[in-house]
């Protein structure tokens, strides 16, 4: 049977996501830190493809992380989601994140960095995902645990895809995951002013990178 979560036990799931959020934060803040020095060893029609491909990238993650949001609306930890995205995935804000991410990897015009970019973020948030799923198990019982033998953890089924004639959610959430997804936006003009300022000898390339 699964029972209530307690406000203890809710709060506690709470911090752990903070400190999740924000350690993901400093951790991809000095990844792209670090790949600020390096340079892309791609032809310009080359490098210039590959930040095209980032920014659809970019706008399919941002997309998909307000598909999510409107299905889970801050009901992750209080009930059962499977319809919608959550019926061919389990964590569908994790999965188009990391798609953002190698959208933001690629406006370094670098195909090495644009999938060490989803990787990284990939390997975060499967860590995130296998504590949450303990948690979940623990407050949802069986049909959670029915839920996680028929639907993939990460990478999506279509053919699992089902739906439902309305869905209600949280407007705040809404808003503050539409914020987050324009902070992958800001990626743009901050690796063009990092190759500005790499062609005018302002910062360094300290490596290359195909």
């Amino acid at each position: 049977m699964p029972t209530i979560p307690s406000s203890e036990a809710l709060e506690a799931l709470g911090r752990y996501q903070r400190r999740r959020r924000g350690g993901l934060a400093v951790l991809i803040a000095a990844f792209f830190g670090l790949i600020a020095f390096s340079g892309s060893l791609q032809d310009e029609l080359t490098h210039e493809r590959i930040e095209s491909t980032g920014l659809v990238l970019i706008l399919v993650g941002i997309g998909g992380r307000l598909w999510s949001i409107l299905y889970i609306g801050g009901r992750k930890s209080a009930e059962l989601v499977s319809t919608g995205p959550y019926s061919i995935m389990r964590n569908p804000l994790y999965f188009f994140s990391t798609i953002a991410a190698a959208g933001i990897g690629a406006q370094t015009g670098s195909v090495a960095v644009t999938i060490a970019s989803a990787l990284l973020c990939a390997a975060v948030f499967h860590i995130v995902a296998l504590r949450e799923e303990r948690y979940l198990k623990s407050v949802l019982g069986a049909p959670y645990e029915d839920y996680l033998r028929r639907v993939p953890r990460f990478l999506p089924n279509p053919f699992l895809y089902r739906d439902q004639a309305e869905v209600t959610f949280t407007t705040r959430v809404f808003n503050l995951t539409l914020r987050d997804g324009l902070v992958f936006l800001a990626a743009i003009p901050f690796f063009e002013l990092i190759e500005e300022g790499q062609e005018n000898g302002l910062v360094p390339i300290l490596f290359w990178l195909y």
